[in-house]
């Protein structure tokens, strides 16, 4: 896929808003990453929006600290932290303003560089499996380290940028629901958002202390 394939790039502007308006217009963009092996595009199919300090289980909630000081930057920016000590997760760091908000890419489908995409996760893998869920999609970018945190989403020239029409699917193709593993006062927050009916979607599961709330979701 070259660059004259690819749909304009976001811009600033469309992240310099709440995560949970940012997030279902995600739904279809595209994250592309270019390396030496070649580019790798994955269009996002499954998102959770996650509101900073009106948000229990937003990373920013109870302020900055060494680790999230990327989700306090600007609009349009990637925000990456580490998730069990080896993998990471990408995120787009939303507005209004200096508002520390974000949304969590989960899962994708891939769209280009599919064998370079196998290559950095496993031979063999099922297409719908590439880039299903937030650190297989990490990975698959080759997003393995955090030299991307705090870097902007919305250069055309840089090695990794969201791309895509604004105003994401039409909305009886967009699903929503809790978030993944999210417990305490903010489990049925509704936030996570995911294309129906698309394989690359990963599995819900809830928080072991909001079983007993929350019913089965997709």
């Amino acid at each position: 896929m070259g660059a004259t394939a690819l749909p304009p790039v976001l811009s600033r502007e469309f992240f310099d808003r709440p995560a949970v308006e940012v997030a279902p217009e995600l739904l279809g963009a595209l994250v592309v990453s270019r390396s030496e092996g070649g580019v790798t595009a994955v269009r996002i199919t499954e998102v959770e929006a996650y509101e900073g300090p009106d948000d229990p289980a937003s990373h920013a909630f109870r302020g900055p600290n060494a680790t999230n000081r990327a989700e306090f930057g600007e609009p349009g920016t990637f925000y990456v932290y580490r998730t069990h000590a080896v993998h990471r997760c990408l995120n787009a760091v939303c507005g209004p303003g200096r508002r520390p908000a974000s949304v969590l890419l989960r899962a994708g489908a891939v769209e280009a560089g599919a064998a370079l995409a196998r290559q950095r996760r496993r031979p063999g893998l099922r297409a719908r499996d590439l880039a299903r869920g937030p650190a297989n999609l990490a990975q698959a970018l080759g997003v393995v380290d955090l030299r991307h945190d705090g870097q902007s989403a919305c250069d055309v020239t840089a090695d990794l940028f969201l791309a895509g029409p604004t105003g994401g699917l039409c909305r009886e193709h967009v699903g929503s629901g809790p978030r993944t593993g999210v417990g305490g006062p903010a489990a049925g927050y509704p936030w996570r958002f995911w294309t129906l009916g698309e394989p690359s979607v990963s599995p819900y599961r809830a928080h072991p202390s909001a079983r007993h709330r929350l019913g089965a979701d997709s």
